[in-house]
């Protein structure tokens, strides 16, 4: 079945340079690109973008790297688009990582780990609606 999903491709990938080269995974990978955007979040919007972490030790490091750069927002398409992207990005955990996912790739460390990826379907319902709003 056809879903959505959403890819944010932080601010030390932008940085870099990344951006086109990790776009391109994803179209390899066979995702259909529905919606793309650059911006950039404020205080606000990443506060309530990474609501379930508040109160966890790295929510501040998390949304303070998250303001320091442009971020490239991509709403993605394809069967089992969930579940699939985040097997491409690969794992948060350096060691865990697999070889050849974006974060293997891109990532700089653990927070910095070039991208993020929907977890769940209602939680890419609710990203999609934050970032994508007219969806």
């Amino acid at each position: 079945m056809r879903e959505l999903s959403l890819l944010l491709i932080k601010p030390n990938a932008t940085r870099k340079k990344h951006t086109g080269e990790i776009i391109a995974i994803v179209e390899q990978a066979g995702y259909d690109i529905i919606k793309l955007k650059s911006f950039f979040f404020n205080r606000r919007s990443v506060n309530n973008f990474y609501a379930e972490h508040k109160g966890k030790e790295f929510f501040d490091r998390l949304t303070s790297f998250m303001l320091s750069g442009m971020i490239v927002a991509l709403l993605v398409e394809k069967d089992n688009a969930v579940t699939d992207l985040r097997e491409l990005i690969g794992a948060t955990d350096p060691a865990k990582r697999r070889k050849g996912t974006i974060r293997d790739l891109y990532a700089d460390d653990y927070t910095e780990n070039a991208v993020h990826a929907s977890d769940t379907h209602d939680h890419a319902v609710r990203e999609i609606s934050l970032i994508f709003p007219e969806v």
